[in-house]
Formats: structure tokens, C-alpha cells, sequence
């Protein structure tokens, strides 16, 4: 699952009150991660009441980008103190497997079992993840000052998509595996916001900056077939746009008080056959004969459920996962906690808070005086172990551990397709170091992705 950042640029987080500079679910929203002034952190997500803190590094200050490949012991930081340079760390270990550095910022990193991507702000890098060789450099690109794009999850549907222009909401959809461009969609007519795929890579979603209107299409296609309304009376900033992991719902998140739940249809693998896509692609088809402003209101809908958190005007990153079995809506904020809510994905409605957590340890933190009952359920404080003596290794040193390779299929037969379980459960799991990566790194600071073999 795509996520967002919770404030905008290298280490220069918006509003008050902000404890992190970003936050970042993991491609399967089994964990969270952090950067904070000091350092990056990661949770678990795996129970609703209990937020444990599974790593805590203090080695790297000002960190703006940490996204954790899965629940692996990967992580990429990057930080203000070096903007154009990404670190690829074994966190579990404390070492850093290597480092690349680029010609100008980094303003976003991507990852996948797959591939690796990073983007600047008029260029994208895309790195295959198992030895780090770069694959393909794409120049020019139009200026993308967020760096907003998205990478799908599914590693045998590895598509990238990334705005095609910078002034209207064109999305470029980039095929990472075979290193290709699939489709130009015209999805948008002010520039683009937000970006996601779904889990399977069959669709995606997108924003604009007006933030009126939420469109998701079908891939590789670029056929649209949904359109949901999130309000006609006013812009909003739409910070994140997550699926659920079965592909039945779509949340999103603004600088408003209120994220949105839609619900696509009532099957979560091919709604192509359902009857809402059919309804929709008639609606579609329809369209053609209306006026403009008549044939764009056939094919929206209002949102199938709602959260409404305790502040506005805040960056946040939101979520749907499965935790305990039960559909969540998470929803990070830039002060420096984490929400947790139930969704009926029978008759969706207000959704309910079952637990808060606060993310740092500080004595300040207040409940709010306007909470409800419900609101103001508080979870414990947690206190992650310090990682400080084996954190990783300084930029300037090398890494001289030997690792070895790992089969890239897994030990399936050539041609054959690798179930996502499969996949996870063996080569990318990194809790040793015969699993990843499969050479030593000399970092040579070359930039671009160069690297060398020891």
C-alpha cells in the first residue's frame, strides 16, 4: 500500500506542534515508521491496543524519508543533513548495506520486492533491489517539487506511476519490470495530489490539488472506472490515498478534519465483474450523450463511511489494514500520534476510535479537553530499546561482512509465477545476512546509483 508524508519536504515539517518530519506505512501496513529530528522508528501494527516500538536509531539526525521494505530488516533513510543521499540499512544488525547518492535532493523513495525507485525532483531512479544496479534513469521528467509518485506492491506487477505534466493531472504509468511506459491517463484537470495502486496492481487512484474529486483507474488500461465526490464547497490539500489490502475500499486523508471511505464494490478481486463496475461503465458509456456538468455527477458517489479526527489543518497519513482479523482505518498525525478505528464494511457510517497511541515519549502530551469518551482512550506509553551502539556504520567506512546471494525465484520453476506469501516468507525475509544483498558494497559516492563490487 502507498502512503504520504506527514509534512512537506527535507526537514521542514508545517504547522505546530509537529514531533516527526514523516511517517510512512509499510507496503502492507504491518508497521510504521518515523523521522524524527534524532533519528527514524519503527512499530508494529499487529494489535490494536499494544504499539510496540521494534526499533529506535538515533545515529542519523533530521531524518525526512523511512520506508521499511515489508516486515524485512531494510530500511531507507534519508535525512536533511544529506539530501542527496539515500541510506540502505539491515536494521535488525545495525549495519548499513550500502548508499547511493544523486545530483540534486531526494524527495521520495519507493520500494518493492522487486525494485527500488527514487525520485528527484526532475528525474527517477529505478534500482533493482536485489544487488542495487540501476536499471533505468528517467531524465526530464516534468517538475514534481513533492516528489509525489507511487510504486505498486506487487513485485510481478511492478508499475510505477508519476505526474506527466506539471500543470494539469496527467499520470504516467511506467512498467518497472520490463522498463517501459504503459499509458499516459488524463485523469485531472489542476495538477496531481496523490497517488496509489491497489494491492494486485489493477488499479489506481488518484487526486488533485483541488481535492474535489477522487478517480481510480483500471491498469495497465487507464480506463476509468470509479469516480468518488469528497466534498463540492471547498478545496482541501488530500494528503494520502490508501486501498484496503482486498481492493474494496479506498480511504482518504486531507488537511481537513475528516477522512473519507469509499467502497468500490462488493468483491475485492475482479469488480470488473461485479455489478457496480457494470452500473458504472454504463453510467460511462451514457455519459456521452449529456451535457458535461450532467454526465460527471452519474458516476460519483459519497463516501461509504467516515472518521472524523479531533484536530484539522494537520498533515497526516492514513491506512487500511486488517488488525486482528477486523478491517482499521490508521491514521498518523504530524503531532505525533496514531489513531485507531473500526470500519463496518457491511454498513460503513461513522467509524468508531478504539485506540490512540502517542509516539514519542514526552511529558507534555495533554488529552484534549474537547475529546469524547470514546476519543479520549489513551494507549500506554511505550519505550523503544536503544539501538545507539549498533547503529549504522559511518558513510566513510565500508562494509566487510561477506554476504552471499539468495535465489531471486525462491526455488520456483523458471516462467512460474511466485505467490506473494511465498515470496516474503523466503528470500526478502533479512533476519541473516546470507539473504540480503547478494555482494558487499564499496560506496563510492559517485552519485546517480554508481556503485562498485568489492
Amino acid at each position: 500500500m502507498e502512503t504520504g508524508e506527514a509534512a512537506d519536504g527535507p526537514g521542514q515539517p508545517d504547522g505546530e506542534g509537529i514531533r516527526f518530519s514523516c511517517a510512512s506505512f509499510n507496503q502492507d501496513s504491518t508497521s510504521l515508521a518515523l523521522g524524527t529530528p534524532t533519528g527514524y522508528k519503527l512499530f508494529s501494527l499487529t494489535m490494536v491496543e499494544n504499539l510496540d516500538c521494534i526499533h529506535e536509531s538515533a545515529e542519523t539526525s533530521d531524518v525526512y524519508i523511512a520506508e521499511r521494505l515489508f516486515s524485512s530488516s531494510l530500511v531507507v533513510v534519508v535525512s536533511s543533513a544529506m539530501p542527496q543521499r539515500m541510506n540502505i540499512y539491515h536494521f535488525k544488525k545495525g549495519t548499513e548495506i550500502c548508499n547511493y547518492s544523486y545530483p540534486n535532493n531526494i524527495l521520495a523513495v519507493k520500494l518493492n520486492r522487486q525494485r527500488l525507485v527514487v525520485c528527484l525532483e526532475e528525474s527517477i531512479y529505478i534500482h533493482n533491489i536485489k544487488d542495487m544496479k540501476l536499471l533505468k534513469t528517467l531524465l526530464n521528467t516534468p517538475s514534481n517539487s513533492s516528489g509525489l509518485c507511487a510504486l505498486s506492491i506487487n513485485h510481478s506487477n511492478s508499475y510505477l506511476s508519476y505526474p506527466g505534466s506539471a500543470t494539469i493531472g496527467e499520470i504516467i504509468v511506467y512498467d518497472t519490470n520490463n522498463l517501459n511506459t504503459v499509458t499516459m491517463i488524463p485523469a485531472h484537470d489542476s495538477p496531481l495530489a496523490a497517488l496509489t495502486f491497489n494491492a494486485s496492481a489493477t488499479k489506481l487512484a488518484s487526486a488533485s490539488e483541488r481535492g474535489t474529486v477522487i478517480r481510480v483507474f483500471s491498469i495497465p488500461e487507464g480506463l476509468r472506472l470509479f469516480e468518488f465526490r469528497r466534498g463540492m464547497k471547498r478545496y482541501v490539500n488530500i494528503s494520502s490515498l490508501s486501498f484496503s489490502p482486498d481492493g474494496q475500499f479506498l480511504c482518504a486523508s486531507s488537511n481537513t478534519e475528516t477522512v473519507h471511505i469509499f467502497k468500490l464494490g462488493p468483491s475485492g478481486g475482479d469488480e470488473a465483474a461485479t455489478w457496480t463496475a457494470y452500473m458504472g461503465k454504463m453510467f460511462s458509456a451514457a455519459s456521452s450523450y449529456f451535457p458535461a456538468h450532467v454526465s460527471g455527477m452519474m458516476s460519483q458517489d459519497r463516501a461509504f463511511a467516515t472518521v472524523h479526527l479531533l484536530a484539522s489543518g494537520q498533515r497526516n497519513v492514513c491506512t487500511l489494514a486488517m488488525i486482528q482479523k477486523l478491517p482499521r482505518v490508521l491514521v498518523a498525525t504530524a503531532d505525533g500520534q496514531l489513531f485507531i478505528y473500526n470500519v463496518d464494511p457491511l454498513d460503513g457510517g461513522e467509524c468508531m476510535l478504539a485506540h490512540k497511541h502517542r509516539l514519542f515519549n514526552v511529558d507534555d502530551d495533554k488529552v484534549e479537553g474537547g475529546e469524547s469518551k470514546s476519543s479520549a482512550v489513551t494507549g500506554p506509553v511505550q519505550t523503544c530499546p536503544s539501538y545507539a551502539a549498533t547503529a549504522a556504520l559511518p558513510a566513510s567506512a565500508p562494509v566487510t561482512a561477506t554476504l552471499t546471494g539468495y535465489s531471486e525465484d525462491g526455488g520456483t520453476k523458471k516462467g512460474e509465477v511466485i505467490p506473494e506469501h511465498e515470496f516474503a516468507a523466503g528470500p526478502v525475509c533479512l533476519d541473516d545476512e546470507n539473504e540480503f544483498p547478494p555482494i558487499n558494497w564499496c560506496r563510492d559516492g559517485t552519485g546517480g546509483g554508481q556503485t562498485r563490487r568489492s
